[in-house]
């Protein structure tokens, strides 16, 4: 019994101590490096987006739903000034991509969203009828007598950039038709009703044959950061950022930049 009784102690404690060994090193998810799968988004969401961005979103909307079934993303767009207006009054929206700094400035001081990240740049570039009437050549152009000039309304990031323009090249500029936003300019244009107006060079090249560009040389040139953020009182906040995210991404700016777009 003496000689057994230490043989038995032995035991115990190898036992003991190989228990405690594994209880201290059984693979986890952190200690083998991987993490469990994030669950996909689900629901729907509303995106209230610049009217500039409607080719490109409706694209990246189309992706992302193609990439996460069982989501859904309707699309809101016009002027940024007009949806900062409808946000603040609470209008039901998840994510909000503004097409300036100023109009996403207003919703996030009204605690409407947070976070907000600038996503792309856009130029301004002067349109023209595929077959015009009058020719315009150059930004010069514009101040001439008797050319019909269209742009955005004063308080729309797209007017408020052109006004930028005019000022900074000297130009005396007074324009027949003041519009709700970039695309309603390019229609006009389209529709042969203007000489030239001053939309944004994805406008342009979206229009495709429709529409002729004038380019306008980068000196001489402003430009406008699109940010976008999601919105706080958003039903489906886990869609949202992921939406955010997106756009974000290399895919996403892969689309944007094959719109034209510039990066951030």
């Amino acid at each position: 019994m003496r000689l057994i009784r230490p043989a038995i102690l032995l035991t115990t404690a190898f036992v003991l101590a190989a228990c405690g060994s594994s209880a201290t090193t059984t693979p986890t998810e952190s200690s083998t490096g991987t993490t469990a799968a994030e669950p996909r988004p689900t629901g729907s969401i509303t995106v209230f987006a610049a009217s500039s961005l409607k080719g490109s979103f409706t694209t990246l909307g189309a992706q992302f739903m193609a990439a996460n079934p069982g989501t859904s993303i309707t699309f809101n767009f016009g002027a940024s000034s007009t949806l900062a207006t409808q946000i603040t009054q609470k209008a039901p929206a998840d994510v909000f991509a503004s097409a300036s700094q100023s109009t996403m400035d207003t919703v996030t001081t009204a605690g409407d969203a947070i976070g907000d990240k600038v996503f792309a740049v856009n130029t301004l570039e002067v349109a023209t009828p595929a077959k015009p009437t009058t020719p315009v050549t150059s930004l010069a152009d514009l101040a001439k007598p008797g050319v019909k000039v269209v742009v955005c309304q004063k308080d729309v990031p797209c007017g408020v950039a052109a006004a930028s323009l005019f000022t900074k090249n000297k130009l005396t500029v007074t324009p027949v038709s003041e519009e709700v936003d970039v695309k309603s300019v390019l229609s006009k244009i389209v529709l042969g009703e203007a000489d030239a107006g001053i939309v944004y060079v994805t406008d342009v090249k979206a229009a495709k044959e429709t529409v002729v560009g004038v380019e306008i040389p980068q000196d001489q040139n402003v430009t406008t950061k699109y940010p976008i953020a999601p919105i706080t009182s958003s039903t489906n906040t886990a869609l949202a950022q992921a939406f955010v995210d997106y756009v974000l991404s290399a895919d996403g700016q892969s689309v944007l930049s094959a719109a034209g777009f510039a990066s951030p």
